[in-house]
């Protein structure tokens, strides 16, 4: 394990005891509608995660989802939802365990933490909108993470002599213009659909304020 795996594994680990120490798991998990949430949520984006495309010229790619996760979720039950995920795709043989702080930083943390971020700004800056809650909380977000991810390991593989910066520049950051629409497209549409046809999982979503308030 290289010192910025190191690194990257501390600053990951202490954010996901912290998180969990935050966390209620009993009180979430006792709420059928939550309970439903998090599972459905979680096999989805374990679903995504494992179906990406591996190449011999670079680092693998596949579409994060944790906007929708985020969003559905919330940012405590987010993290520790994607963080199955990463452990599951470890046990899997999908993942090098030695990346696991990297990957935890660039596509748990980061993404998630940014995307909620977005959400609060939006909350209390903003009127509260249905198309403002879709387009700047779900659509737009997405697509920044899945940049800042995929930038964010690019800049790892550099520096810790993983592959070439010519080769992460050609055959993975040259990548990110075509991945941020779809990835953007899936959390949009999985937001609206999340909103129209089952609102109670949605943990930042309340009907009161998006279309019973005129705030």
């Amino acid at each position: 394990m290289s010192a910025l795996q190191t690194v990257a594994l501390v600053i990951f680990l202490v954010t996901l005891v912290q998180v969990i120490r935050s966390t209620d798991v009993r009180e979430i998990w006792t709420s059928s509608s939550s309970r439903l949430a998090i599972t459905n949520a979680t096999a989805l984006v374990m679903l995504l995660w494992f179906l990406r495309l591996h190449t011999s010229l670079g680092p693998d790619i596949h579409f994060l989802m944790t906007g929708a996760l985020t969003l559905t979720l919330g940012f405590r039950a987010a993290t520790l939802s994607a963080s199955l995920c990463l452990l599951v795709l470890c046990l899997a043989g999908q993942s090098q365990w030695v990346m696991i702080g990297v990957n935890g930083i660039a596509k748990v943390l980061l993404p998630i933490g940014i995307t909620y971020i977005i959400f609060a700004l939006s909350w209390h800056k903003l009127p509260r909108n249905f198309l403002v809650y879709i387009f700047l909380c779900a659509f737009l977000p997405a697509a920044l993470v899945l940049a800042i991810s995929m930038l964010t390991l690019g800049g790892y593989y550099v520096l810790d002599d993983v592959y070439s910066a010519q080769a992460i520049i050609d055959n993975y950051l040259m990548i990110i213009p075509l991945m941020l629409f779809p990835e953007a497209l899936l959390n949009g549409v999985a937001i609206t659909l999340l909103v129209i046809y089952k609102p109670e999982w949605v943990n930042t979503f309340h009907d009161k304020f998006y279309f019973d308030n005129d705030q």
